[in-house]
């Protein structure tokens, strides 16, 4: 579709090595859901394969059709569980013309938060990414040596925001941008900031962001948490797991995710040798995070999903009538248990 002029809604970390059909099987979220919206809004139609072997045909490319169900928003999210996702219709937005990147470098998250803000109601038609990462996040990939990563201001400040605009004209974003930067630093909003002066730039900026999942795994053992919280309470819980890990001297804690839908990525990381040490360093991690962000209604899965490993924590985010409708569901679709077995519903008496 790029040759064509055209883009997928969708981009992610693992986009040189995922496929379009697990995309939509998981919901994937990714890093422009605040220009394009959840996948599950871009697909027009799916073939889908039932547990019976049935080619359910749903390839509707309409954007509007009213009738009846939604079939096909029972596959998207499931994770596999209920058919195999073969063929994909989806909507693919143009191409823009104009890309522009900036990094800004903030003194704490409610200095983030405001320039977000002010983000959203000075640039809010061409925003299409907007990031966060702290200085640790930073210090990683430095101390790491990750390709194409440098500290992209003379001074380290504790919070970064990369910022993505893209539209159809490049002066008129360029110049947007910049009242934009001139408002959040007369605010003390930011401290300082680097705009992408060209496509090798904009490259570089990104990989700050983009490389902190693969420099993560650098430090040994590394704890993962996907979780949608309220905005203004996003980062509270990195400093409360800095706070209950004081025991654990070489256990690091680490923060960034997307800021334009409330969506932390929370890792914790510490030597193997220390991680293998019974459950010390787990047992001060969960469930504390999964109840923290069910005390504040938040998701324990914002885009990656519950799998086998979070079906435990499932009933923090969905009521007991909405899993037994998800198990009523599945027993009809797949009522030999087949279809990725184990995966996103816990087990129970009944399943057994």
């Amino acid at each position: 579709v790029n040759k064509k002029g055209f883009m997928v809604p969708l981009d992610l970390g693992a986009k040189g090595t995922c496929q379009i059909g697990g995309n939509v099987a998981t919901n994937a979220g990714g890093l422009r859901l605040i220009r394009y919206g959840s996948l599950k809004g871009s697909v027009l139609g799916i073939e889908a394969v039932l547990a019976d072997g049935t080619v359910l045909d749903t390839l509707n490319t309409l954007r509007k059709d009213n009738t009846g169900y939604d079939v096909k928003q029972l596959f998207i999210g499931s994770e596999g569980s209920l058919g195999v996702i073969t063929k994909v219709a989806i909507a693919t937005p143009r191409k823009p013309n104009s890309v522009q990147v900036v990094v800004v470098g903030c003194e704490s998250f409610a200095h983030v938060l405001d320039t977000v803000s002010l983000a959203q109601s000075s640039l809010s038609e061409i925003i299409s990414a907007i990031e966060f990462f702290d200085k640790e996040c930073l210090g990683l990939l430095l101390s790491e040596k990750m390709q194409g990563c440098r500290d992209p201001m003379p001074d380290t400040h504790p919070f970064y925001i990369l910022l993505e605009t893209s539209g159809s004209n490049a002066d008129h974003d360029k110049a947007k941008l910049m009242t934009f930067l001139e408002d959040a630093m007369s605010q003390s909003c930011v401290l300082d900031g680097v705009v992408a002066q060209d496509g090798a730039q904009v490259e570089a900026l990104w990989k700050l962001r983009e490389k902190i999942p693969l420099a993560l795994g650098s430090r040994g053992r590394v704890f993962k948490y996907d979780l949608s919280v309220p905005m203004a309470e996003m980062y509270t819980l990195c400093d409360d797991m800095r706070e209950r890990l004081k025991p654990y001297a070489e256990a690091e804690v680490f923060g960034y995710g997307h800021l334009g839908d409330g969506n932390l990525h929370l890792n914790v990381t510490c030597p193997v040798d220390l991680a293998c040490k019974g459950d010390g360093v787990l047992a001060l991690i969960e469930p504390y995070v999964y109840e923290w962000t069910a005390q504040r209604r938040g998701s324990v899965s914002a885009e990656h999903g519950i799998g086998q490993f979070k079906t435990g924590q499932l009933h923090l985010s969905k009521s007991a009538p909405a899993i037994d409708l998800m198990r009523h569901v599945k027993r009809i679709m797949d009522p030999n248990n087949i279809l990725n077995p184990y995966k996103v519903l816990p087990s129970s008496a009944a399943d057994s």
